[in-house]
């Protein structure tokens, strides 16, 4: 039995991968910032379990503090950390800095993970992280020089692109730096969930015929935390059940160290 937090749990592909992994007889830690749709959720994930309850702790990842406390709460409670899923993000309709003066896509998406999984460190040798990205990474390349963004440059689609890309540089990153806790990140597909900024995005992703299903995405979530590692590339993405070939940018080692570096004094871990 495995203990699993996964991040953006409440809803969409987290929550069906939370589902999956109760099923399976894993003890699921749900993370999520909307306290009614974490509530609800609960209650799927405890039904998919056999009536196992499932940890829910809530954070705004738009506040680094909240990161912190969260990382706080699970080194209290978890004694291991066999999967970290950083699956919470989303697109920003239009600029805004948040309170610790970044780029809010960017700090969903990016610098919020990045922080958790620092502060979780110490659980997680020997275990996997896996980051959800996207295909979506190729309409932006995330600046380590400018992590508080341009309001006057600023494009919901390409912010989005940047801090997926993050992930993906974030992953590679993690592996050569810690050899000893398997990453990995992927492209979910194109998903059926409220994902988007606006209300044609919004209206789209609900509803337009080719769309994959969160169940879908989430079992590819779980089988990247489950599949042998010798099944997999040790920082590798994945589109499918394939590595995948990313942006030139995402796959810069050089700018991989840097956003590592400039990340790592952006948020103190």
């Amino acid at each position: 039995m495995a203990t699993v937090v996964v991040t953006g749990g409440s809803s969409g592909v987290g929550l069906a991968a939370a589902e999956q992994f109760a099923a399976r007889g894993d003890e699921v830690v749900l993370v999520g910032r909307d306290p009614g749709r974490l509530a609800a959720a609960a209650a799927a994930v405890r039904t998919a379990g056999g009536g196992r309850e499932p940890m829910v702790l809530r954070a705004d990842f738009e506040r680094l503090d909240d990161v912190r406390a969260l990382a706080g709460e699970l080194l209290a409670a978890c004694p291991r950390i066999d999967v970290l899923a950083n699956n919470a993000g989303g697109m920003v309709d239009g600029f805004r800095r948040t309170g610790d003066g970044f780029e809010a896509t960017m700090q969903s998406n990016h610098l919020a993970p990045f922080l958790l999984t620092n502060l979780l460190r110490e659980r997680l040798t020997g275990s996997r992280v896996v980051n959800t990205a996207s295909r979506a990474h190729h309409r932006g390349r995330p600046d380590p020089e400018a992590l508080a963004g341009d309001p006057e440059r600023f494009n919901s689609w390409q912010a989005y692109g940047a801090g997926k890309s993050a992930n993906i540089l974030f992953t590679a990153e993690a592996a050569r730096r810690w050899p000893d806790v398997f990453s990995v990140s992927f492209h979910p597909g194109v998903v059926r969930t409220n994902f988007g900024a606006d209300r044609v995005t919004r209206f789209f992703y609900r509803f337009a015929p080719f769309l994959v299903t969160p169940e879908k995405a989430g079992e590819l979530l779980v089988w990247l935390a489950t599949a042998p590692e010798a099944e997999l590339v040790n920082g590798g993405y994945y589109a499918g059940h394939r590595l995948s070939g990313t942006a030139a940018h995402a796959g810069d080692p050089e700018l991989a160290a840097r956003l590592w570096e400039a990340s790592v004094a952006a948020t103190r871990p």
